[in-house]
């Protein structure tokens, strides 16, 4: 017992000899040391910090420097170059002094270049995994947020803050990633929501296809984007102050993160349109009706506001202000270009021409008396007021006359009045109406008549199949025409979210609304309207009324495909040209589609060269290059694109005969942008 305690002291005692302190203008880099690629300012960072906060955990070793047979009084850091750095930078932050003493170990024994081979070689980084879950257990035990721990471990807190939600994710899915059953980039998805249990649900139900946007979309489908209209409506500050809460992804770029509760979003949202609609009231609208999607199927009949001449001092002013803002805007762009003076002058005098303008047209007090406003949000996120609709209570009811005057018993029936004489019995018999099958006889030969004669002059043709159509579009039954001629128009919305505001949506409302501020109220006017419009403004009417029936939808469950046969035939008479109306972005296509389908557009419109340098990449990554590569080609998806006829088809055949087997490809102008889209 003896024995050991002594061989123990000693030891110890051996060991106290061989550490010393020495201040750290003694110690140098040794010559010896194996790393001869420096370490990086993250790691002398981290290293410091370390130091700062817990002091020196592992002592330098270093070994005497000799100049000759003689020691210099300096030391050579064998093992711990990067704490000596370490040190060194807290001396330059005046955090230490430069004679600071540091506690190292002296050794004498061992071949210094060995040494610095063995702390670099036999050592082992700590798996991630434990490296998430202590960052977490730190902020969970101790209460730490992301700054302090970052300060004590010399890493930014936005890094601190990836490794406390990686550590948070589900220990199944952590064992699963310590056993490589999944990647860091899968595991980060996962780290999206801190659910557990939807963790390990969306990993259950995860096919072969693992790929981090997959995980991302699945957990994610029960919220809403930041970009969503509904968001964008509402905004970030009044959500989380009304007790939302906002994922975001800390690994990606989740472009403002997801709304976690869609129910409050629509609450919110429909409480903001219902006091925008309390506001439109005050205009006296009889109704105004609140609604996150507009109501399509209403079924009303809108009205539209009349020509209103201005008075002469509206007049006098609205050409005044308009001199004044033509002088001041003279030789700028844009009001960024104006100074700050000149700018307000000059929007003040636009905001006066739009509120005189404005004046030009007025809603008849009476449709405002018994109209409404649909309120409806918008696909951009902005609040749609749309006014003018009247219910069908609520049109006025035409008179109606009594049609049993003068209407006697049909034959066969008894007279009342059996006493009648003579003459007036033959008075009865001059007014009563002739029977009901005499009528139909009668005005089936006044319809067949019709025909005929309708059929011998086109220019009246054209009115009255104009007015049926108007009657059903823009009258919605307010108003009968004698054509058994029907306009149903398929509400496209129903099929892609989104499409009213579309480049095409957009002008097609616009001429609809130009149509039917033209157009008179009252659908008994309407025929002397059409009758009175020329020919060009009668056969744009018709044009018009006719596009709104189109109806080219490819649905799942139509087998038939006589209708989208017929609609591309329609494709090729107008030579249709999708791509002036939209555009492949990460949104409207690449985002949807599988990484193959965003090579192969790539390479069509592009080059396969393009398509090969992206398709490494990441899915919404390359989305977003794909999108920017493809600008400005027209490349259009195949369902897109307007089919050949036989005519062009052969033609082309000959045309591709005809080239030079030596013809050069011209160069693609989009190549440059892949530089772009890559980083």
């Amino acid at each position: 017992m003896t024995d050991t305690i002594e061989t123990g002291t000693t030891e110890q005692a051996e060991q106290d000899s061989r550490i010393i302190h020495v201040p750290l203008n003694k110690l140098k880099k040794s010559p010896s040391n194996a790393r001869k690629v420096p370490h990086s300012e993250a790691t002398i960072e981290a290293l410091a910090a370390s130091i700062t906060h817990k002091g020196l955990i592992q002592n330098l070793v270093v070994e005497p420097e000799m100049k000759g047979d003689k020691p210099t009084g300096s030391y050579l850091v064998t093992a711990g170059e990067g704490r000596r750095l370490a040190y060194l930078l807290r001396a330059k932050r005046k955090e230490v002094r430069k004679n600071h003493l540091v506690r190292c170990w002296l050794d004498t024994e061992n071949d210094p270049s060995e040494v610095s081979l063995d702390e670099n070689v036999t050592r082992e980084n700590m798996h991630p995994a434990d490296q998430f879950e202590r960052f977490h257990e730190l902020s969970r035990d101790k209460g730490w947020g992301a700054e302090e721990i970052g300060a004590r471990f010399g890493v930014s807190p936005e890094i601190v803050k990836r490794r406390l939600r990686l550590g948070a994710v589900s220990p199944k899915l952590m064992d699963i990633y310590r056993q490589d059953g999944i990647t860091l980039d899968q595991l980060a998805a996962f780290a999206i929501t801190d659910d557990h249990v939807r963790q390990e649900q969306v990993f259950d139900n995860l096919s072969w296809n693992k790929e981090p946007w997959i995980i991302r979309r699945d957990l994610t489908a029960s919220n809403v984007p930041a970009d969503d209209r509904r968001a964008v409506f509402i905004g970030a500050d009044a959500y989380v102050e009304a007790g939302g809460t906002i994922v975001r992804d800390l690994f990606t770029e989740d472009d403002g993160g997801f709304f976690e509760d869609a129910g409050l979003l629509d609450m919110l949202v429909t409480e903001k349109l219902r006091e925008i609609a309390s506001g439109v009231l005050a205009e006296g609208w009889k109704w105004a009706e609140p609604s996150i999607d507009f109501p399509h199927g209403h079924g009303m009949r809108r009205h539209y506001p009349q020509p209103v001449t201005l008075s002469d001092e509206d007049e006098a002013r609205f050409s005044e202000a308009a001199e004044a803002h033509d002088a001041l805007i003279e030789g700028y762009d844009s009001y960024d270009d104006m100074p700050d003076e000149v700018a307000a002058k000059a929007q003040a005098l636009s905001d006066e021409i739009d509120t005189i303008s404005a004046k030009r047209s007025a809603y008849d007090p009476a449709i405002i008396a018994r109209g409404g406003v649909f309120v409806s949000l918008g696909s951009d996120g902005e609040a749609k007021i749309e006014r003018g609709y009247v219910r069908a209570e609520d049109e006025p009811k035409p008179d109606v006359e009594d049609e049993s005057d003068g209407i006697e018993p049909e034959d066969g029936e008894a007279v009342e009045n059996e006493d009648a004489d003579e003459e007036d019995v033959e008075d009865a018999d001059v007014a009563k109406p002739i029977s009901d099958t005499l009528i139909r006889d009668l005005t089936a030969h006044r319809t067949m008549a019709l025909r005929l004669a309708l059929g011998e002059q086109p220019d009246m043709a054209m009115i009255a199949l104009t007015h049926a159509l108007v009657l059903d579009l823009f009258y919605h039954g307010f108003g009968k025409s004698c054509l058994e001629i029907t306009a149903k128009s398929e509400e496209l919305g129903s099929h892609a979210e989104g499409i009213a505001d579309s480049k095409a949506g957009e002008a097609l409302a616009g001429r609809h609304d130009q149509w039917g501020g033209q157009l008179p109220s009252e659908a008994a006017d309407l025929w002397p309207f059409l009758a009175g419009l020329n020919n060009d403004g009668r056969t744009e009417l018709l044009s018009h009324c006719v596009s709104l029936t189109v109806n080219a939808v490819k649905v799942p469950w139509e087998r038939s495909t006589g209708r989208i046969e017929a609609a591309e035939r329609l494709a090729q008479a107008v030579n249709l040209d999708m791509s002036t109306t939209w555009e492949p972005t990460a949104r409207s296509y690449f985002g949807r589609v599988t990484k193959a389908h965003i090579a192969q557009a790539v390479s069509e419109a592009v080059s396969p060269e393009a398509a090969e340098r992206i398709a490494p990449m990441k899915k919404a990554d390359m989305a977003e290059a794909a999108e920017q590569l493809i600008a400005g080609t027209g490349w259009l998806p195949a369902v897109l694109r307007m089919a050949e006829s036989e005519d062009d088809a052969l033609s082309n055949t000959i045309a591709a005969d005809e080239q030079p087997t030596d013809a050069v490809e011209p160069e693609l102008e989009n190549e440059a942008a892949y530089s772009i889209a890559a980083e």
